[in-house]
Parts: structure tokens; C-alpha cells; sequence
């Protein structure tokens, strides 16, 4: 059992340390605004006040595009799934999807429920579109940084599963032409992969969640449809949290209304007061995690069970963040901490806390859904 460590508090951004990189979905007018034109737009960004401090980096970075195109190189090679190293998590191995807080405890060994996890963007690069899994140093980021900051939200109602796979580059959601989709539908080909290895391998009939955030919520949204809705397997699916992408429902699966309905999905984008129009879709899922109600009824502070930052610190800060869902968004009015200043999205975009802020209340959720589904089925 591992205490969390270091997660999203301000990185060492003198030292050139890159944190964690979650994606933007943006339509293609604003895709090729940003890429034709990206001095200008920078400066202009800049002086509305939109972009300060580290959210220089990340616009830096959207314009790290790989210099040749998808066709052109082969692509990495394919994950093995039998081979454990191709899993940034398994229930019975000692990994940091077993990290918990301070009064909590890791019950993946006696867990009813297994829980498939797909992280989200941790590879920023020109020189590749799709990440090898033999670079190490994006795998230890995506254990160190989503492993222990997210999917270990899980580790008290299921064994956590969570798949390594040739996750595409950041640029694959802003790129014109063809490489970006074609790097992201092989990203996703991988995740359809393991999802089948671990339906035929691991799971042996049992109930499962299924969750990611950010491209992994993306490649879900997809696996939802293709796999799950309509197939026998959707009476295995506790619920599904695809937290952090545009999803708006049409993947076949029911939007979750109440704290324990089961068969369904829940998903949220945190914004602030003065955030842009990044995931402002007001066809958007929004899921108050709070409430676990698409009422649009604010959730006060103080029904904030504890965000969890791990910026040094083993234990949960309650109150820290309301919630309301508005317009396909789920606005927050105030993070009263100071442990999560970091912004790459832009002010007010708080895409990189979607599981922070509300870590415990997601925790105690997935929780009451196992064992409603449990009771259901007895």
C-alpha cells in the first residue's frame, strides 16, 4: 500500500519539467486558427488575459506537431497484452494504482468488481504521432501522475485493470489532415484490444466499471458504442465514467441521473467563472459529481467530501470545491485551496482537476454503484 505523493500541485516550470498533458477538443475552425496563425493568436490570447503563467507551455506544445506524416512511418509496435508490462495497472501487482489517502484503504484483493481504466494524454511529441511502449519515461508519467491521481480513485470498490497503448501525441487533436484521426483510431484500436484480452482473460464473468479521463474518456465514448451498447456484455457494466471529453450520449448508453443507477454513464468538464469556450458544448453530458444529478441544482461547498491534490500531501481537503452543471459544463465558483493554481488550458479551465476536486465523492460513489449493482442482481 502506497501513500500518494506529488500529483498536480505547480510543477518546477524553470526547470523545463512537463507535468501532464491533457488534450483539448476544439472544432476545426479553431483548430486551423491556432495552427495558421498561432503568433498572432498567442499575442492575442495573451493580452485578453486568457493565457498566464504555465498556460504558456501547453499552447507551446499544441504547436509540437510531428514533422512527417502518419503513412510515412511505420507505426510503433503493437501492445502485447499477456505480457504484464503493457499494463500501467493490475489488481495483483504492486503498482501505484494502489496509492490511497490517509484513513483509506486499498481493497482491490477482496473487490466483487474489476474496473477497466484508460488514462488520458501523457505523450507530447514531434518526433512520433503515437507513443511506443517502450518509452519509459511517458510510462512512468502516466503511472506516477493518472495511475496514483486517478485510477486509484477506484481501488476501494474494484481490481483496477488499466491497459497501456500507443496513446497519440497531443497534436493528433489540432493537426489539419489526416494523420491526427488516423493516429488517434489506432490509439483506440489498441484500447479495443485490451478490452477484449481483458473480457476473455481476466474478468471470468464478473462485473465491471469502466473509466478514463481526457483521450481515454474519448476512446471509451467510442468502445461504449461499439462494444457495450446493445451486446450481451452491457448486463457486466456496473456504470461508466468517462470523465473529461465531450460526450454527448449518443454512444447508446444511459446518462446516470442518481447516485446508484447502474447501466449507465456519467461524465463532467470543470470550468471556473472566466473560463473559455473549450468543452462548451451545451450538448454536452454534465453529471454533477457532487450530486450525482443532471438537475442543474448547485451542490455547495460543503457537500465536497475531500479533493485530493498529492502536491506532498497524504490526506483529502474537504470543501474545496462546489459544483453546478450549466449549459454542458460543470462550473465551479471557487476553489477555496491553494493546491490547484495549475491551468494549462487556460484560466478557469480546471479539465486537469476533473477527478481531483471531487476525489472522494467519486471514491464513495463507484462504491454505492457496485453495491447497488450487487444487490440488483441478488
Amino acid at each position: 500500500m502506497l501513500c500518494l505523493g506529488s500529483y498536480l500541485g505547480e510543477p518546477p516550470l524553470a526547470a523545463g519539467v512537463w507535468w501532464y498533458h491533457p488534450e483539448i477538443s476544439v472544432g476545426i475552425s479553431m483548430k486551423r486558427t491556432l495552427l495558421g496563425g498561432g503568433t498572432i493568436i498567442l499575442a492575442l490570447l495573451i493580452g485578453a488575459g486568457y493565457i498566464y503563467r504555465a498556460d504558456l507551455m501547453l499552447l507551446g506544445l499544441i504547436f509540437v506537431v510531428p514533422n512527417h506524416a502518419f503513412a510515412d512511418v511505420p507505426s510503433p509496435t503493437p501492445p502485447d497484452y499477456a505480457n504484464p508490462t503493457h499494463w500501467a495497472a493490475l489488481p495483483e501487482r504492486d503498482d501505484l494504482a494502489d496509492s490511497v489517502v490517509v484513513g483509506a484503504t486499498d481493497l482491490q484483493a477482496t473487490a466483487p468488481v474489476d474496473v477497466f481504466f484508460v488514462h488520458p494524454t501523457t505523450f507530447v511529441s514531434a518526433d512520433a504521432w503515437n507513443q511506443s511502449l517502450d518509452d519509459t519515461t511517458t510510462n512512468e508519467t502516466t503511472d506516477r501522475m493518472v495511475m496514483q491521481g486517478q485510477a486509484s480513485v477506484f481501488n476501494a470498490c474494484c481490481r483496477i485493470y488499466a491497459p497501456r497503448y500507443r496513446q497519440a501525441t497531443l497534436a493528433a487533436f489540432f493537426a489539419e489532415g489526416d494523420s491526427g484521426p488516423q493516429a488517434l483510431d489506432l490509439a483506440y484500436s489498441d484500447v479495443v484490444a485490451a478490452f477484449r484480452y481483458y473480457l476473455a482473460t481476466f474478468n471470468h464473468g464478473r462485473p465491471f466499471v469502466l473509466a478514463g479521463h481526457s483521450q481515454g474518456s474519448r476512446h471509451l465514448d467510442l468502445l461504449l458504442g461499439e462494444e457495450i451498447a446493445g451486446a450481451a456484455v452491457a448486463e457486466q457494466m456496473v456504470a461508466a465514467y468517462p470523465i473529461g471529453f465531450e460526450l454527448n450520449g449518443s454512444n447508446g448508453i444511459a446518462i446516470c441521473r442518481t447516485a446508484t443507477e447502474t447501466g449507465c454513464q456519467v461524465t463532467w468538464n470543470s470550468v471556473g467563472p472566466r473560463a473559455g469556450a473549450l468543452f462548451a458544448s451545451p450538448d454536452n453530458i454534465c453529471v454533477n459529481p457532487l450530486t450525482w444529478s443532471t438537475d442543474g441544482a448547485r451542490a455547495p461547498h460543503e457537500v465536497n467530501l475531500g479533493a485530493v491534490n498529492f502536491a506532498g500531501s497524504d490526506t483529502h481537503e474537504p470543501a474545496a470545491a462546489d459544483a453546478q452543471c450549466r449549459e454542458g459544463r460543470l462550473h465551479v465558483s471557487e476553489i477555496r485551496s491553494d493546491h490547484y493554481t495549475l491551468m494549462p488550458l487556460g484560466r478557469d479551465n480546471f479539465h486537469i482537476y476533473d477527478y481531483a476536486l471531487f476525489y472522494v465523492n467519486i471514491r464513495q460513489n463507484a462504491q454505492a454503484r457496485v453495491a447497488a449493482y450487487l444487490r440488483e442482481r441478488n
